[in-house]
């Protein structure tokens, strides 16, 4: 349903507003450089900081200015059942294809817990659920058969699967569990377990170089699939260098499409890895 080279993008800012425009300028950039689906209001479109009404017109905005060119998967999680339900509803009615909904985050659910809030979003949308499991932000792990107990309610689109397991990704496979790579990095062993694409953070400035990656690993071209991969796990060191989403903020305004303007607690890549960053995207054409 949801397949190929899907980019988490980032909000861009301006005085601590969204900038509407420069985000439409960038859609536009991305659908033309061949992402197939965009992720509005993730991890990396620094959704923490939004207030609901932000969300809600971000995911209104993206999917007015898509116009049906690609699919939008709109991020409406949370650590509250109550406000994943509410977004998830909202995400539905402004038009959205697919919803993101990720693990609650600092309540450490148990597993039936995890259970129980994935199945009440289950119930309050018509929209297909990617379910998103990131241990690293969150603080619990998703297991297989969880995402497996979920997946037999129906209208689960596919796990993003970020726990950096490939055994928790051979395992969800196995139990016929769509897997989506949440890790720029374990795109290429993922798709050849069996996964169908990533959701990504590199394509917010390599957006060519991951569809390319994407389609060799469709196409079971290994020779091309591991060229770009290594080229893609290069940029993904300098893009997690520090907290996702500021330097992949920083490259991205280094191309001239946004300011390169955070909210707080996020701050400016440091100088240090900011030059090695943009010379990184110079040895690899994106940059001149």
């Amino acid at each position: 349903m949801f397949t190929g080279s899907m980019v988490a993008i980032v909000t861009p800012f301006q005085d601590d507003q969204v900038d509407f425009a420069a985000l439409k300028r960038l859609i536009d950039w991305h659908i033309k450089e061949g992402t197939q689906v965009l992720v509005p209001c993730g991890t990396t479109g620094e959704s923490a900081t939004f207030s609901h009404d932000e969300q809600h017109r971000v995911i209104a905005e993206v999917v007015q200015h898509v116009a049906g060119r690609i699919k939008v998967v709109a991020g409406a999680g949370s650590n509250s059942t109550r406000e994943a339900v509410s977004l998830a509803k909202a995400a539905e009615k402004f038009g959205a294809n697919g919803i993101l909904t990720i693990t609650p985050y600092y309540n450490k659910p148990t597993q039936d817990g995890l259970f129980e809030h994935f199945k009440a979003v289950r119930g309050a949308t018509a929209l297909p659920l990617v379910l998103y499991n990131v241990p690293g932000r969150t603080g619990v792990n998703m297991l297989p058969e969880t995402a497996a107990r979920v997946a037999a309610l129906g209208g689960i689109a596919g796990v993003k699967e970020a726990s950096g397991s490939i055994e928790q990704m051979q395992e969800l496979i196995e139990r016929g569990v769509t897997v989506i790579s949440g890790d720029d990095g374990m795109t290429f062993p993922a798709m050849a377990l069996g996964a169908v694409g990533v959701i990504s953070v590199v394509a917010n400035f390599a957006p060519k170089i991951m569809r390319q990656l994407v389609d060799a690993c469709a196409k079971g071209d290994l020779i091309e699939a591991r060229r770009l991969h290594r080229i893609v796990v290069e940029l993904a060191k300098h893009a997690f260098a520090e907290t996702n989403p500021i330097p992949a903020k920083a490259a991205v305004a280094a191309l001239g499409f946004i300011r390169e303007e955070y909210r707080l607690p996020l701050v400016p890549i440091t100088p240090a890895r900011k030059t090695a960053l943009l010379a990184c995207l110079r040895k690899h054409g994106l940059l001149a």
